[in-house]
């Protein structure tokens, strides 16, 4: 028995700009009929790996094949109009100047009458049938849409390639044409890439999700699997709003103010995150001070205030500030819950919405001013900060690495001296504290982290670069 290939197929593409890896390594296949949504944040790659596809941007390595036969590979490259994919824009990119029915026609091969017959077909489809002979600038956005989406569907594509086609939409118009669009293609048997960094958009059209961060696929897998079983902590982050607990892991547990949390394989002090989700948090009312008992599902309950409460239409949210750290940390309930700030309630987290990743590790180096663009060229998802009330005349191409010597607060060497423990700036996105402090020697610039102190060097400029 014959196995039939996919529809579409990419291996390892690659795409550079500047020396930086704009798409790196890049692999996917669709079957016909099959809806498969590139996600991820504006500049991960995506808009460059439909070009790729389409053949309007050169690969720099990797394959492209369609229906089992290789289009592209870098050497070899079939001319864009003879691939059969069809490309939807986000500005739908329609001819001022023509008609709707000549824009709808215009990438059709055959006699008038043919391609009018063709024309009238789809138009009717997307029940525009009345505006056949009206010009774009006639047309409302939606309705430019879909004159874009009966163009696209005209010359019959066995790929169809759609960048953000419904953003320019308001919402309750786009879900209208989201779905048209859909069944269209669907009927046509045609494979669909459909580019977006909206996740409810990927969520609701997509069979196979493909999430794309820095220019690499970091998960794929049907919406489900991926909304329930994501791989690391940025990617919960995506699709919603999450709350994080850090705990160091003793036995395979992690020890936090709501209990005890699995962490099966992780070695003894090795430092965690528990992530879970807003609506995932269960409230419960202050009993003269007491709590739930604590369950073997959700664990212990955790007191918290209230500070602020919001109705969201479909849900409440409400903002605690935990009494364990001082933390905010937020929970959704379905329809009205507004309790008014100040009101003393308890949480608790079921296990089973939880999960579980290694702490990101924090690493600085510390550069001059005038380095930071090349820096930032070189790595441009790290951040740069500036400490503050530092100068220096000198500029060194290259500081300090990551710290390899780690003392505890306060203490005492030959070379340092005491240490004091005074924060000069802290960054949002790290878990650590700077500090500037005079040595018995010279001064050094420190990072203090999980009641560590570690030694970065010796203070020679005003940037520290977050690695």
């Amino acid at each position: 028995m014959t196995t039939q290939p996919p529809r579409l197929e990419i291996c390892n593409l690659v795409r550079r700009f500047g020396g930086r890896a704009v798409v790196n390594d890049v692999s996917l296949t669709i079957a016909p009929g099959q809806v498969t949504c590139l996600l991820g944040p504006s500049g991960c790659g995506k808009s460059t790996t439909l070009r790729m596809i389409a053949g309007i941007d050169a690969q720099d390595s990797g394959e492209v094949w369609v229906d089992g036969v290789m289009i592209c590979d870098g050497q070899t490259r079939v001319p864009p109009e003879q691939r059969g994919i069809g490309l939807m824009f986000q500005d739908f990119a329609l001819f001022p100047h023509l008609s709707v029915a000549d824009n709808v026609a215009f990438g059709l091969r055959g006699s008038r009458a043919e391609k009018r017959k063709r024309v009238e077909i789809l138009l009717t489809q997307v029940d525009l049938s009345r505006l056949i002979d009206a010009f774009p600038h006639q047309l409302s956005g939606g309705e430019q849409q879909r004159v874009a989406l009966a163009r696209a569907l005209a010359p019959r594509p066995r790929i169809m390639l759609m960048d953000e086609p419904f953003s320019g939409l308001d919402n309750r118009l786009r879900d209208g044409i989201r779905d048209q669009t859909l069944d269209l293609l669907k009927a046509e048997d045609t494979a669909i890439l459909l580019v977006t960094h909206e996740p409810d958009e990927a969520m609701r059209m997509a069979d196979e999700i493909a999430l794309m961060r820095d220019g690499k696929i970091i998960q794929r897998g049907a919406p489900y699997n991926v909304y329930t079983r994501p791989v690391d902590r940025a990617t919960v982050a995506f699709f919603s709003d999450s709350n994080s607990l850090r705990a160091r892991v003793n036995g395979a547990l992690a020890e936090t103010a709501f209990g005890q949390f699995l962490a099966p394989g992780v070695a003894d002090g090795t430092q965690v995150d528990i992530v879970f989700r807003p609506q995932h948090v269960r409230i419960d009312f202050d009993r003269n001070g007491l709590g739930p008992l604590p369950t073997a599902s959700d664990g212990v309950a955790a007191r918290g205030t209230v500070q602020r409460s919001r109705f969201m239409g479909h849900e409440s949210l409400i903002e605690f500030r935990m009494d364990f750290d001082e933390s905010i940390l937020k929970a959704t309930v379905p329809n009205v819950f507004l309790p008014k700030p100040g009101k003393v309630m308890w949480l608790t987290v079921p296990r089973d919405r939880c999960f579980v990743f290694l702490s990101d590790t924090v690493g600085w180096i510390f550069v001059p001013r005038r380095a930071r663009r090349h820096i930032k060229s070189e790595h441009p998802t790290k951040k740069v900060v500036q400490c503050p009330n530092t100068r220096c005349a000198r500029w060194p191409p290259l500081i300090a690495r990551s710290p390899s010597i780690w003392l505890p607060p306060r203490a005492v060497t030959p070379d340092t001296g005491t240490v004091p423990v005074s924060p000069r700036l802290r960054p949002k996105d790290f878990e650590a504290d700077i500090f500037m402090a005079k040595s018995a020697l010279r001064f050094q610039w420190y990072v203090y982290c999980d009641d560590s102190l570690a030694v970065l060097g010796p203070y020679m400029g005003d940037s520290a670069y977050c690695g």
